[in-house]
């Protein structure tokens, strides 16, 4: 198993300062070779060949250095999607970012030729020399100041002004295009988290396809036309419509360039979306193949409950999203029958079921009951971890709180253990002692003002191990007299209430970035951003710089905000540590969230004869990526011969056409 944090925080420092070259070899000296799947456009002149599509340093992949496999090109893989629009995490699992982790957590650079890092506070960036964009068109400096200028500074595109990423104590950078291949960004003091956020799993694109968005920009194409296509096309404005165009993440624009290693090339609202590998795509193996092997990905929309039973029938190439641990049984069993494989990794976060009781509920009394830490504790306390351990993660789980992983480095066990013993007898007296003594017939506490003590826990109800925990939990809960009922709800509708005050206690997973180094920001410790259940008001006036929610007004919760301002000021590793572990201590010692239990196994089904997927390595949305640190354009089959999927229109290098003029006729098995 690939166990990450084996490195010093130190040394992913010096190698983002550094900025470390992954074997940068100019393409003239490559024996580069054609794609097949574009032998005939380039034949009849359609597209220019590989040596000439590829940047002149391309970026070269050591895949022998890594106990991989040379691989082939050709062929599709067929995965699943819950819902349409769960098509955009192809971005975060195909991972191609300016900056980015590799499966050891080295940051280095990957669409940049290079990058210089001064002191956390100038960052100078050097594009690859003939690097294109999916249409063939040069990517340039240009498209790092269409961002800065046009959408950034654009009051009408960005009301709220620069994310926060982008500011070091509460100013902006200065930003310089010091040529047509070089940018710099500089800060007075350092800010830290520039580059980590550059290479998270939802990528901020720091730069935009300026040659197409400026079509859809007031400042480049006629206002009043603009606003007649927006009006027909129903939006409001042309800023609405710029930015409907201008979804880099979102893969909801067939039209819309990319530098990823496949394009979405299907328009929705559809039930099958196809991917199709970019032409220009900056890597190449050391034979000369450029990546990604695969030609295409292909995502078929299928309702959440039905992904083990789809993957269970040999629906599926490859999944991961939409499978729990709960699923193995099911999976293991179709194994032999439809030729594929059920590997189980590590899942790297804080907790599979984490309680968010909300700080910033707008009702009165429930908000100053989960102000209590007294109240927080008795709620932990109330719950049998090692019963939902054995229930949920066949007793395979790590008890306690919502916190980092014992991989992490800075990982120290009370961070797990404080406040996360099961002790009903303390709970009972702790919310004695709060004033909820008086019970009804039933048993239930009272509420100071006559209400059941009755918790309407709120969740998205996509993952069933949060659902049955709270089964469970309701029985914990009910041993001290206080009411459970589970709301399950669609998990647009639960953000928006919970931004709004409307929730008192939110169910979900606990800490995406359970395996921090402490060069890493930890942003999900204080109440930074809105998404946080726990507190998203303050998160949404800290997003917004104010304008929206509420400022904070708890002692503790802004020792927290004051420890990861603390962390931002300085660049050193051995300080930043130390912030770390002190925001973990007071995170468990006020239990803003309530964990139960950790260490569940991700399965990832995998069709029997697809390369160069590890057979153990650890699986997260950050910092890995899901699969973006394990490169999916390094995939292959190892026969990439067979049935071809049914595409209901296909679209090659951005040029649409028909099935029949399939060029390799390759694809999976």
């Amino acid at each position: 198993m690939m166990l990450m944090p084996s490195w010093r925080p130190a040394t992913l420092r010096a190698l983002a300062a550094g900025g470390l070259a992954l074997l940068a070899v100019p393409a003239s000296a490559l024996d580069v070779k054609e794609t097949p799947l574009f032998r005939d456009r380039v034949a009849r002149g359609e597209l220019p060949n590989t040596a000439e599509r590829l940047p002149k340093t391309p970026l070269v992949v050591d895949l022998a250095g890594r106990g991989r496999q040379v691989g082939r090109h050709g062929g599709e893989i067929i995965s699943l999607v819950g819902r349409a629009r769960d098509i955009r995490y192809l971005s975060a699992s195909s991972y191609a970012r300016l900056v980015g982790y590799d499966e050891r957590l080295k940051l280095g650079p990957d669409l940049l030729e290079k990058s210089e890092n001064d002191g956390d506070r100038v960052f100078t960036f050097t594009l690859r020399e003939g690097h294109r964009w999916s249409d063939g068109h040069p990517f340039t400096t240009e498209d790092f100041r269409y961002y800065w200028e046009d959408v950034l500074k654009d009051k009408v595109l960005s009301p709220t002004g620069l994310p926060d990423f982008l500011l070091s104590d509460g100013k902006g950078p200065r930003f310089e295009i010091l040529d047509d291949r070089t940018v710099r960004f500089s800060w007075d003091k350092p800010n830290p988290r520039f580059l980590p956020t550059l290479a998270q799993p939802r990528d901020p694109f720091i730069y935009r396809p300026a040659h197409y968005l400026k079509r859809f920009h007031a400042k480049y194409t006629d206002k009043a036309a603009l606003e007649e296509t927006a009006k027909r096309s129903k939006m409001k404005s042309w800023a609405a419509l710029h930015n409907r165009m201008d979804d880099m993440f979102e893969s909801s624009n067939p039209d819309l360039p990319s530098l990823q290693p496949w394009k979405v090339v299907t328009p929705g609202p559809a039930t099958r979306f196809v991917f199709e590998r970019n032409a220009f795509y900056h890597r190449v193996d050391a034979e000369g193949q450029q990546l990604p092997y695969l030609d295409r990905i292909v995502l078929d929309v299928a309702a959440g409950g039905l992904m083990a039973a789809k993957a269970n029938s040999g629906d599926v190439d490859l999944l991961f999203r939409g499978l729990s641990m709960g699923d193995i049984p099911i999976l293991k069993e179709g194994e032999r029958a439809h030729k594929y494989r059920t590997l189980m990794w590590p899942y790297a976060r804080g907790s599979e079921l984490a309680l968010f009781p909300n700080l910033t509920t707008a009702d009165p009394v429930w908000r100053k009951l989960n102000r209590d830490l007294r109240y927080r504790r008795a709620l932990s306390l109330a719950i049998d971890r090692h019963m939902l351990n054995n229930a949920l993660l066949f007793g395979l789980g790590k008890e306690g709180n919502d916190t980092i992983a014992e991989e992490s480095l800075l990982f120290q066990p009370e961070f797990r253990t404080l406040n996360a013993q099961y002790d009903p007898a303390e709970a009972s007296r702790l919310l004695d002692e709060i004033g909820l003594d008086k019970r009804n017939s039933a048993g239930i506490r009272l509420l100071p003002d006559g209400r059941e003590l009755e918790i309407i826990v709120e969740t998205d109800g996509e993952a069933s191990i949060v659902v049955d925990g709270l089964t469970l939990i309701t029985e914990f809960w009910r041993d001290v007299g206080i009411k459970l009922f589970v709301k399950p709800q669609d998990r647009n509708v639960l953000r928006n209430r919970t931004y709004s005050g409307q929730t008192v206690m939110v169910a979900a997973q606990g800490l995406d970035l359970a395996v921090p180094t402490a060069v890493m920001p930890p942003s999900e410790l204080a109440p930074l951003r809105q998404d946080n259940y726990a507190w998203s008001k303050w998160g949404q006036h800290r997003e917004t710089h104010g304008t929206m929610g509420e400022a904070c007004d708890m002692a503790e919760a802004n020792h927290l905000s004051a420890l990861y301002d603390k962390w931002l000021g300085t660049s050193d590793d051995v300080v930043q540590a130390g912030i770390w572990r002190e925001m973990l201590k007071v995170r468990a010692e006020n239990v803003w969230s309530i964990g139960t239990v950790a260490g569940a196994l991700q399965p990832i089904v995998v069709k029997v004869g697809l390369k160069n997927i590890p057979e153990r390595a650890v699986y997260s949305w950050e910092p890995t990526s899901m699969l973006g640190v394990y490169r999916m354009d390094e995939f292959f089959w190892e026969r990439p011969a067979g049935r071809e999927a049914w595409l209901p229109r296909r679209v090659v290098g951005d040029a649409t056409v028909t099935s029949q003029q399939n060029a390799t006729g390759n694809a999976r098995p």
